[in-house]
């Protein structure tokens, strides 16, 4: 409501109750000018009709919305559903044009002011996890294994004779998956497992050796990057990518960091804010649900250059779905700084809470959690006296799977039994014990993890359920050492 229309408000409603609510009015549109001109994450989390305001403001920009308008084009954002359009704010041109994701379309002012204000904010809270060297971030419409592809397909561009990209080892199929999409050829790097003294087990950490080695033989002039991974599951440790980004820009290599869900650990933002200052990093991705509470579907490529993130965004082919950066957009604005600093805090401490809480499991049933100090996200949990009278391989893994598979149809989801007896083929590339990140890792376990989000009362029950499922499944091996274990009876 402007000033005319209040002064007119003033002959029907009394001028103090026409004022009180003008300036009730101006401190949510305070809010709005702030974010225009600072184009950072507000200290404190807005309340659900400033975000609502700024959102139906922002749509009536949108030529689908504008009124006595005619559209005469094949692509007019017409929504049939009520739902529908309600659902996305009346948003419904997408972002984005055919040549540049980022770009602005002239039909969708409102739209395209929330992709720049949406990626301005992405840097920012990239700044405030700890990644200070990041000049530059787009907020993708597709999840982590697509994003790393989009920027192996840049530097493909730059680099078109090179077909080769290092890959330290992480049994995860899309960051895989991710280079062949890209049309290259993935050279796998064993990573090293370092043992623990006397006991089964250990972590593995990246081979900086053997990437060396592998730069020598194939020619830095053939091998178009490093793609290395901060985020994953234990036993792995980060990748060393402060040492790798060194050795990338010593040999003329790019060099791009798979950080999936690693902004919400300090230490892992500072290995990669480290490997940026020091080394060469050309790229970084992370997930947008995992870092910040949103579902499914979005990412945040960063880099130290302006350029590299110019150059992916023209990558993406055609427009693209809003709703992954809108969902961030309103979460960041309804979050704030001080609501995401508390939940990266607290996130911290329950992880120590959760491995104490393991290891008093593990030492009742005679296991460890194995010790893998640069993971402050995810514990393995060994699983050495669990079938170790087993000699067949194929029935030792039904048995230590059915562990997993009571686990979730208890009620405990994410839980991850590794057998380290399992082989899968991908793409004509065969892993040995997949899902161990390691040929014949050797010890058995399984794996959890304490991601952003969680909380104390999930860990205390996530401990009494695994205690009493331990115990249920070793109670039924003792009943049926024929093997006859069948999940629906438990």
């Amino acid at each position: 409501m402007n000033a005319k229309n209040a002064s007119l408000a003033e002959q029907l409603v009394p001028s103090t109750y026409v004022q009180q609510g003008m300036t009730a009015i101006r401190s949510r549109e305070k809010l709005i000018t702030t974010l225009l001109a600072q184009r950072r994450l507000p200290d404190e989390g807005w309340d659900n009709a400033s975000v609502e305001m700024l959102l139906q403001t922002l749509s009536a920009m949108d030529s689908n919305n504008f009124q006595g308008s005619a559209g005469a084009g094949e692509r007019e954002a017409r929504v049939f559903s009520p739902l529908v359009a309600r659902r996305h704010f009346g948003l419904a041109h997408g972002v984005g044009r055919s040549g540049d994701v980022a770009a602005v379309q002239p039909k969708a002012a409102g739209s395209s002011l929330i992709v720049q204000l949406a990626n301005a904010l992405a840097k920012d809270v990239l700044h405030l996890a700890g990644m200070r060297a990041v000049k530059a971030a787009l907020v993708l419409p597709v999840a982590t294994g697509m994003s790393l592809m989009l920027v192996l397909l840049h530097l493909k561009n730059l680099k078109p004779n090179a077909r080769y990209v290092i890959w330290p080892r992480i049994d995860q199929k899309s960051c895989f998956k991710s280079i062949l999409a890209a049309g290259l050829t993935p050279l796998v790097l064993a990573n090293v497992l370092v043992e623990e003294d006397g006991n089964s087990g250990g972590y593995l950490k990246t081979d900086l050796v053997g990437m060396a080695a592998l730069m020598d033989e194939y020619g830095s002039e053939n091998i178009l990057a490093v793609s290395s991974t901060t985020s994953c599951f234990a036993p792995r440790a980060y990748d060393r990518v402060k040492e790798i980004a060194k050795l990338c820009l010593e040999r003329g290599i790019a060099h791009v960091i798979n950080n999936a869900y690693g902004v919400q650990a300090s230490t892992c933002v500072h290995q990669i804010e480290t490997a940026m200052r020091t080394g060469r990093v050309d790229a970084v991705v992370q997930s947008l649900d995992k870092n910040f509470l949103v579902p499914v579907g979005g990412a945040i490529v960063c880099s130290t250059s302006r350029e590299v993130i110019d150059n992916v965004a023209k990558l993406y082919p055609g427009r693209a779905s809003a709703t992954p950066m809108l969902d961030f957009f309103i979460t960041m604005l309804q979050m704030g700084k001080n609501e995401y600093r508390r939940l990266l805090e607290e996130r911290k401490h329950l992880a120590a809470y959760m491995r104490e809480k393991l290891e008093i499991v593990a030492m009742e049933e005679g296991e460890r959690v194995l010790h893998v100090s640069s993971n402050e996200i995810s514990f393995a949990l060994t699983l050495a006296t669990f079938c170790s009278e087993v000699e067949d391989r194929q029935e030792k893994s039904r048995r230590l799977t059915l562990l997993g598979a009571m686990l979730f149809s208890r009620g405990v989801s994410g839980a991850r039994v590794v057998s380290c007896l399992d082989c899968k083929t991908i793409a004509g590339h065969e892993f040995i014990s997949f899902g161990a990140h390691y040929d014949e890792f050797p010890v058995a376990y399984v794996t959890f993890a304490c991601a952003l989000g969680m909380k104390r009362s999930e860990v205390d029950l996530l401990v009494t359920k695994l205690r009493k499922i331990m115990h249920e499944w070793r109670a039924n091996e003792k009943k049926t050492p024929d093997s006859s274990i069948d999940l629906y009876r438990l």
